[in-house]
């Protein structure tokens, strides 16, 4: 597949968030370029999020992947296992690339959702084309986020796929509300190009590891 730079047609006109901007320390990005926003707790990080960095950076042709470690999740009733800055300090151990970035944005921001963040980073930085990384289990309740309308209107999104949630993922509530909008996957580079709503489905190595899974073993091995 032959993939030409396209520029996008232009930022959507949606409105414009106020945040405290000063807060936020961005890594370096040239205008123009591609970055993946890959979102989560990573309680524990593990190789599966590292596959959907990989996968993201070698199939959708981007320039940086941001890791966006969080405070918590909303969806969740119980706070993560251990503290952000250790899971931070995990994600930069394992995660080392030159092309990979680890960031804490919702909590130097004061917020709690994925639609807040996506806002305040496309209206700080609008001359760089953004694009919302997510592992196809969360795409299954991706209908159930703060706000979800508003993340696929404001930025390209990859799904990348995961062991036993291709089915349910692409017959879920919020993969049909957008199945006009999705990309063939064999033209997934030219993904950040585009002009959102538009998002893809991504195939490839898989990683039978969960978060949850792991943090119930070590539960058991203390227990």
């Amino acid at each position: 597949m032959w993939c030409a730079a396209k520029a996008r047609l232009g930022p959507p006109s949606l409105p414009a968030p106020v945040y405290p901007h000063a807060r936020v320390r961005l890594p370096y990005v040239a205008p123009g370029q591609s970055v993946g926003l890959y979102g989560g707790s990573f309680d524990p990080v593990h190789d599966g999020h590292l596959l959907v960095a990989e996968q993201a950076l070698k199939v959708l042709k981007l320039d940086w992947v941001w890791w966006l470690v969080t405070p918590g999740n909303p969806l969740k009733n119980h706070d993560p296992a251990h503290s952000l800055e250790a899971r931070m300090a995990a994600v930069r151990s394992q995660a080392r690339h030159p092309r990979r970035k680890v960031l804490s944005v919702e909590d130097q921001l004061g917020v709690r959702y994925t639609a807040d963040t996506v806002a305040m980073l496309t209206t700080m930085r609008p001359d760089v084309r953004f694009v919302w990384l997510m592992g196809a289990d969360n795409l299954a309740g991706f209908h159930r986020w703060y706000q979800w309308r508003s993340i696929a209107a404001r930025v390209p999104i990859a799904v990348i796929d995961r062991p036993g949630s291709r089915h349910a993922s692409l017959s879920a509530p919020a993969a049909q509300a957008m199945a006009k909008n999705r990309l063939d996957g064999e033209d997934a580079c030219l993904l950040s190009h585009l002009q959102p709503p538009v998002w893809t489905f991504i195939r490839g190595p898989l990683s039978p590891l969960s978060s949850s899974a792991i943090r119930a073993a070590n539960a058991s091995q203390t227990v």
